[in-house]
């Protein structure tokens, strides 16, 4: 049976939380996860700077097969969601540099796989993440957003496969 690893990103300026998982058949196995950061304090070009080179070390230590983003939602202030997609870059360039194979998934999408309703709240994810994967050590909401993000890819990894190969 094949054996997938897969690691999930949720991008922010901040805070850019990763999990990584495997998949085998229907068997869901935690990894790892945790959550990269940048200086608030250093300017634009340097944070996103620090979160490539600190993505690339996740992908560099535990090696996915593919890898799944959260997309961006589009809030009232226009500033931050330009700076959310600046670094939500990061984590779709930083994959595809190591010619990983990335998912995007929007957060409803996420909670409706994962909680199995669309507009779930934060800590029903991380209760239902924390079902689905026991073993997951996450100290963060970055990192067991990440977490539901792989999860959710691992079950829709296979119809998005059936759709593109038709």
């Amino acid at each position: 049976m094949e054996r997938v690893r897969i690691l999930g990103l949720d991008p922010g300026l901040r805070n850019t939380g990763w999990g990584v998982i495997t998949v085998e058949g229907t068997k869901l196995s935690f990894v790892a996860c945790g959550v990269v950061t940048s200086d608030g304090d250093l300017e634009l070009a340097l944070r996103l700077k620090q979160l490539h080179d600190r993505i690339t070390d996740v992908v560099r230590t535990w090696t996915p097969d593919e890898v799944s983003v959260e997309e961006t939602f589009v809030n009232k202030d226009a500033q931050a969601t330009l700076k959310l997609g600046q670094a939500r870059a990061m984590s779709l360039l930083v994959p595809a540099l190591h010619g990983l194979p990335v998912a995007e998934y929007g957060a409803n999408q996420v909670k409706k796989t994962v909680v199995g309703v669309g507009h779930a709240e934060k800590d029903q994810v991380q209760a239902m993440v924390k079902i689905l994967l026991p073993k997951a050590d996450f100290k963060k909401a970055d990192a067991a957003d990440a977490l539901a993000i792989a999860i959710a890819h691992a079950h829709h990894r296979k119809a998005r496969a059936l759709a593109a190969s038709l």
